[in-house]
């Protein structure tokens, strides 16, 4: 049963939480989901929403720090600027979602399904992603210092001018990535598959400055 943390009467939504259309939040406090939903803007921070189905709804701009949306459908929705800090999405499906300039900082996305995500701009550090599929996402400029990839699948994503510092890729399936300018001083590659990665401007682990691939 989904549980929401608002200073609210049981039947009555405060009106930050209003941003979007009201009646397709208050459809998703009742209901726990909402396919196709304008919740733009909308106030949802601590929300238990998980597993709920927010397929294809715009969540821009949302507000769902420290959110519980653990195994949650949000393939193809709309998160872009939207903070998701600290907000736990275990086994989410992201696919084809618009996470552009998130704040997922500290966000908990282990075995997230990111497929085709565009994640460019994202701030990411410290987040985990452990056995999360991100193949052909889009990550251009994201921010992943001390995030943890361990074991993820990256093949064919566009890591440019990902700032990777000291994280853990260990074991991360890199296969056919673009790493065009991409910084990986201090990161943890080991056990990581790299074939057909490009390699061009890039800072290794150990600070030197690939340009096989340019």
């Amino acid at each position: 049963m989904m549980r929401v943390y608002m200073a609210a009467a049981a039947i009555l939504v405060p009106m930050q939480a209003l941003a979007g259309s009201a009646a397709d939040v208050q459809r998703l406090l009742a209901t726990g989901s909402c396919v196709a939903c304008d919740l733009s803007g909308s106030d949802l921070k601590r929300a238990d929403l998980e597993g709920a189905d927010l397929s294809g709804s715009d969540l821009s701009g949302a507000k769902l720090w420290a959110a519980r949306l653990g195994a949650a459908n949000l393939a193809d929705a709309n998160l872009a600027g939207a903070n998701l800090a600290a907000a736990d999405l275990q086994g989410a499906k992201l696919e084809n979602a618009d996470l552009s300039k998130t704040y997922l900082t500290t966000a908990d996305l282990g075995g997230a399904n990111l497929t085709g995500a565009d994640l460019s701009g994202a701030v990411m550090t410290q987040s985990r992603l452990q056995r999360s599929d991100l193949s052909g996402a889009n990550l251009t400029g994201a921010y992943m210092e001390l995030a943890n990839l361990a074991g993820a699948r990256l093949t064919d994503a566009d890591l440019t001018r990902v700032n990777l510092t000291s994280a853990n890729l260990e074991g991360a399936v890199l296969s056919g990535a673009r790493l065009v300018g991409t910084v990986l001083l201090g990161a943890d590659l080991d056990g990581a598959s790299m074939d057909g990665v490009i390699l061009c401007n890039t800072v290794m682990p150990d600070g030197r400055i690939d340009t096989s691939g340019c």
